[in-house]
C-alpha cells in the first residue's frame, strides 16, 4: 500500500531536483536551442566549475555558491573563446554538422582527462554550513543540499528569462535564432551576438558546477551521466524556451525522484534518455515549444 507521506517527500524532492536541472540545462538551451550549438560539451563545463568551487572552498573556505556567482565572468570569456574556435574552424566553412560535434566531443573528453590529471579520481566534496541540514513542515522533509540549488536554479533561469525578454540584446539573440539573414541586413552583427550568447551559456555552467557538487561529492567522469538529463530537458521544454526549460526540468526531477523512490536510483538515469527518446519520436518541437 501506498505511504501518503513517502509519496509526498517523494514529489517535493523532486521539484528540488527539477530546480537544479533547470540550472544545468539553461547554458545548452541557449546554445542549442537559440544558436544551433551542439555543445555536447556542456556537462563537461559544468564538472569544471564543480572543481573550481571545490578548490576554493577547500583552500579559502568560501561558500560553493558564492563562487560560481564569481567565476560566472572567467567562464563567461572561456566560452566566447570556444566559440571563436568553434566558428572560425567549423561554422564559418559549413562543417559544424559533424565535425563540428565530433569537436565538442573532443573538448569533452580534454577536460574530463585535465580533471583526472589535476585532481585525481576520488570524489571531491564542498563544505557549507547549509549542507547536512534540513527541515521539516509537516511530514515533509527538505533537505538544504536540495532547496539551495533549487532556489539558486530557480533564480538563475528567471534572470535569464528577463534577459532575453525584456532586454535588446536578449530581442537580439531570440532575432538571430529565428533569422539570422535579416538581423544582418538590419546592420546587427550575427556573429558579435552568437559569440556573446554562447559566452553566456557557459557562464551559467559555472554556477550550476557549484551547485552540482552541493547535492553530492563528484569525480571527473560523473558529467557523462548528464549528457542525456540537460538535453532531454532542453529538448522536452522546447528548444530556446526559457519557461519550457524550467518547466521539463521539474518534469524530469519528478519523474527520476519517483523512479528512485519506487524503483531503486538505478533507473533514475534511463529515465531521461527515455523521456528525451519519446520526446523526440511524438514531438521533436517539445512539449512546450511551439
Amino acid at each position: 500500500m501506498l505511504n501518503f507521506e513517502f509519496f509526498l517527500n517523494a514529489l517535493v524532492a523532486g521539484i528540488l531536483l527539477g530546480g537544479f536541472y533547470a540550472a544545468i540545462s539553461i547554458g545548452l538551451s541557449l546554445s542549442f536551442g537559440l544558436l544551433d550549438v551542439v555543445n555536447i560539451a556542456h556537462p563537461a563545463f559544468i564538472l569544471f566549475g564543480s572543481y573550481v568551487a571545490f578548490y576554493v572552498n577547500s583552500h579559502f573556505g568560501v561558500d560553493p555558491v558564492l563562487v560560481g556567482l564569481v567565476f560566472a565572468l572567467p567562464f563567461y570569456f572561456l566560452g566566447v573563446a570556444v566559440y571563436r574556435i568553434y566558428y572560425n574552424v567549423f561554422e564559418k566553412t559549413g562543417a559544424e554538422s559533424l565535425r563540428g560535434l565530433v569537436f565538442f566531443f573532443g573538448l569533452f573528453f580534454l577536460i574530463e582527462v585535465v580533471l583526472i590529471i589535476s585532481f585525481g579520481v576520488d570524489y571531491r566534496l564542498v563544505q557549507a554550513f547549509y549542507i547536512g541540514k534540513s527541515t521539516s513542515i509537516g511530514p515533509i522533509g527538505i533537505a538544504y543540499r536540495l532547496f539551495v540549488p533549487f532556489l539558486v536554479g530557480g533564480i538563475l533561469s528567471y534572470i535569464l528569462y528577463l534577459f532575453l525578454s525584456k532586454t535588446f540584446f536578449g530581442r537580439a539573440v531570440m532575432a538571430v535564432a529565428q533569422d539570422s539573414l535579416a538581423v544582418q541586413l538590419m546592420g546587427v552583427n550575427p556573429i558579435r551576438i552568437k559569440t556573446v550568447a554562447f559566452g553566456i551559456g557557459i557562464a551559467t555552467a559555472a554556477v550550476a558546477g557549484s551547485l552540482l557538487i552541493i547535492i553530492g561529492p563528484v569525480e571527473p567522469t560523473i558529467g557523462r551521466e548528464y549528457i542525456g538529463r540537460v538535453f532531454a530537458v532542453t529538448v522536452l521544454g522546447g528548444l530556446g524556451s526559457m519557461s519550457g526549460t524550467l518547466l521539463a526540468a521539474l518534469v524530469l526531477g519528478v519523474a527520476e525522484s519517483f523512479t528512485s523512490s519506487f524503483f531503486g536510483p538505478s533507473w533514475a538515469l534511463a529515465v531521461s534518455f527515455g523521456i528525451l527518446l519519446i520526446c523526440l519520436a511524438v514531438r521533436p518541437s517539445g512539449l512546450f515549444g511551439r
